[in-house]
């Protein structure tokens, strides 16, 4: 934690130094006596250092940047030089500001950040407008916006808000996974599983390869190889087949094995019966996965991409729009989506050829499954003589799902019975009450 508070220990003292030359300025009719700063003498482990420099951020939005963290700071800080100012206290219209019944010091709004890169000044004021429009980097992605103001009110008197995402990196190092809710309808997976514990065909491997392949060379033939441009942003793979079958860990091992977060949104779930909801759920989390790299998996794809009928009614109008907009989202994603469904033919074809990869995972056959339930027994449990763990693999169509089902009920009958050799009874018990949740 102390090189992210050492960080600071230039940027706020350079910060007040500018703040006072600016009211200064403003109170004494004074020129405005800039500050130097270099943010080459900032040590390269900090964060703020990394922003400016990725962004090539000249002084003035530097300023810009710093203005918006004094919230998370120095709560005080424009409270204590105003008054130093404004002894008797009163209206300071020109420094903007607003206050909330949560937070008690003054909340810099653009008006306050353009009275501190252009003072006063109607003409300089003007100019300095265009810091605050999409064409300045930090506002084109996402990293400070202005809040919406109502209809009369001068746009600048919005808020000066920086994500709380790159507050948190520039503060600590580090941003915190998103947990799943109503705003963040996706959720984060892990596993202690790898890539040895899995059973796929060879088939599926090779393709699981050339995803990883993508993945670790994506920046050099996007950047170096100057192929951004010509390419499409983003690798899409389609993963179909019977539940139980690895879509999910395979998945959930490519962002392991890859350094990448991962996370699965249930389709289903967000899919929304009132009009309007469904895009603005699937806007919450493209928005929070932008410039991030995260792996987004989506299950149960054939809520939204399955064969759609023709226009008949207004549901169908809606239910059209909400494909097109999702499609429109995963194609400007620039990180690997994976779109999950159990039937290939559930998928409506018109979608087939944007995807980069589709792969199928197939049951496991018979060796498969041998080796699923060698892999699966604990080292703890023996086999009675009667038991063949073969005979079990050839006589059961069973997935690798199934199969871990069957060994977690075994294993606690076994602790429960204190009896760790494994008889073909209760092997054959744990079989049957797996069977009979699908009803077979």
């Amino acid at each position: 934690m102390k090189v992210f508070e050492e960080s600071f220990e230039e940027l706020i003292p350079f910060f007040k130094k500018w703040l006072v030359a600016r009211m200064d300025s403003f109170f004494n009719q004074e020129d405005f006596k800039r500050p130097q700063f270099h943010s080459t003498d900032l040590d390269p482990r900090f964060p703020i250092y990394k922003l400016i420099q990725s962004y090539n951020l000249d002084e003035e939005n530097i300023i810009i940047v710093i203005t918006a963290l004094i919230p998370h700071l120095a709560p005080g800080l424009f409270d204590q030089i105003i008054k130093e100012y404004i002894p008797e206290g009163g209206e300071f219209p020109e420094i903007g500001g607003s206050r909330t019944k949560s937070h008690r010091g003054l909340l810099p709004t653009g008006e306050t950040a353009l009275f501190l890169i252009g003072g006063s000044s109607p003409k300089n004021r003007l100019f300095y407008l265009k810091y605050f429009d999409q064409r300045n980097v930090l506002f084109k992605n996402k990293i400070l916006s202005l809040e919406t103001v109502s209809k009369y009110d001068p746009k600048m008197s919005g808020r000066l808000v920086m994500d709380h995402e790159y507050v948190e990196v520039i503060t600590t190092g580090k941003v915190s996974i998103p947990e799943l809710s109503i705003n963040f309808p996706a959720e984060h997976l892990e596993s202690e599983m790898t890539w040895e514990d899995l059973v796929l065909p060879d088939q599926v491997w090779s393709h699981i390869q050339d995803i990883q392949v993508w993945l670790r060379h994506k920046d050099i033939l996007k950047k170096d190889w100057d192929l951004g441009r010509k390419l499409k942003p983003g690798y899409r793979a389609l993963f179909y087949g019977p539940p139980g079958t690895g879509k999910t860990i395979t998945a959930t091992l490519l962002g392991k094995y890859t350094q990448k977060e991962v996370f699965r949104i249930d389709l289903s779930s967000v899919v929304s019966k009132y009009i309007g909801e469904t895009e603005k759920n699937l806007a919450s989390l493209f928005d929070k996965a932008e410039n991030k790299d995260w792996i987004l998996f989506f299950d149960e794809a054939d809520a939204i991409f399955g064969k759609r009928t023709g226009v008949r009614d207004a549901h169908d109008k809606y239910a059209n729009q909400e494909v097109s907009y999702l499609l429109q989202r995963i194609e400007a994603y620039d990180g690997l989506v994976i779109l999950a469904s159990n039937f290939r033919s559930n998928i409506d074809t018109a979608f087939i050829r944007r995807f980069n990869a589709i792969i199928y995972f197939p049951p496991p056959k018979q060796e498969e499954r041998l080796s699923l339930w060698e892999k699966s027994m604990p080292m703890q449990i023996s086999l009675a003589r009667d038991l063949e763990l073969k005979e079990i693999a050839a006589r059961y169509e069973l997935t690798g799902s199934h199969i871990m089902n069957i060994v977690q009920y075994i294993s606690l009958a076994s602790l429960e019975n204190r009896d760790f050799v494994l008889t073909k009874e209760l092997m054959i018990k744990g079989i049957k009450r797996e069977l009979e949740k699908e009803g077979k």
